[in-house]
């Protein structure tokens, strides 16, 4: 429902509700608006505004907290 937008934007396992801030280890914390397939449901997916940043970042393994409000 909502328009990504780099520096804030993550999308989730299905178990975390929309709108649950994330602290991500080197990133800061990130806002999740989207969801993951099923298939993915281990992982958390940074949006980046343009494919050239997100291979540049790659995948890592970062540690992740959920923040409570």
């Amino acid at each position: 429902g909502q328009t990504p937008k780099q520096g804030i934007t993550c999308a989730a396992p299905r178990n975390i509700p929309f709108n649950t801030k994330l602290q991500i280890e080197t990133l800061g914390t990130r806002i999740v608006q989207d969801r993951l397939a099923l298939k993915y449901n281990h992982r958390i997916d940074i949006y980046f505004s343009n494919h050239k940043e997100a291979l540049k970042f790659g995948k890592k393994k970062l540690k992740v907290v959920i923040m409570k409000e």
